[in-house]
């Protein structure tokens, strides 16, 4: 603590002695939205020249200036960094709790959505593509844990939404094609939207991986008999 103090007692002089205002070049140049993570974004934004962040629903997050490309964000506890080169992205300043990773954040393309943006409008096949790019970068990603599109499948039931039930389990399969219970809840929701053949296929697929699948084994029944 005794070697912190110091440290954050700088930070805060060199905040307030520094304008908050910003150039409209540096408006221009990092006005946008950045990659958190592989399906979160943070969006960059300027009010009376001082820059504001979108962030995890908080629409109205005031950074702090430290310098020319350095701000402080509260919320994260972090220093950020805007870097130019080779193209324009965030950089955290490293500190002991990052234990050695580097933390960048890329500038998106404007046209550019997140997975999860992709698929809440309906680009059904973009968002696949994306979640499927996850996981070739990283297979043990959470973002693409079968547990989370699993329940958000359901929630979709619950809604009576079918289609997007139907698409973020067809989503889940692709991602892991290995699990029994995925095309079980895939065969449900075709189930719910009347669609009898594709939910024998996916009931049958099921059992073909885990032939204990009593769900599986229980609507297969129902629908055949």
């Amino acid at each position: 603590m005794k070697k912190l103090l110091p440290t954050l007692s700088l930070l805060v002089l060199l905040i307030s002695c520094t304008s908050q205002k910003n150039s409209k070049e540096f408006i221009k140049e990092t006005s946008g939205r950045y990659l958190f993570n592989a399906n979160e974004v943070l969006e960059i934004y300027f009010k009376e020249e001082k820059l504001h962040a979108k962030w995890r629903g908080n629409n109205d997050i005031e950074l702090l200036k430290v310098n020319d490309s350095s701000f402080y964000m509260k919320e994260l506890n972090e220093k950020m960094v805007f870097v130019k080169d080779p193209q324009m992205h965030i950089e955290l300043t490293p500190k002991t709790e990052h234990e050695g990773i580097l933390y960048h954040f890329k500038k998106m393309n404007e046209d550019e959505k997140t997975p999860s943006e992709y698929f809440k409008a309906k680009e059904f096949n973009k968002a696949l593509a994306a979640f499927l790019l996850i996981k070739k970068k990283d297979s043990l990603n959470s973002i693409i844990r079968e547990s989370k599109f699993n329940s958000l499948g359901y929630e979709f039931m619950r809604k009576k939404d079918f289609i997007s039930a139907i698409e973020i389990f067809k989503i889940n399969v692709a991602l892991h094609p290995k699990s029994s219970n995925v095309f079980d809840s895939l065969g449900e929701a075709y189930l719910k939207n009347n669609d009898t053949i594709n939910a024998i296929d996916n009931f049958k697929k099921a059992l073909a991986i885990n032939s204990e699948n009593r769900s599986a084994k229980r609507y297969l029944k129902k629908i055949t008999q």
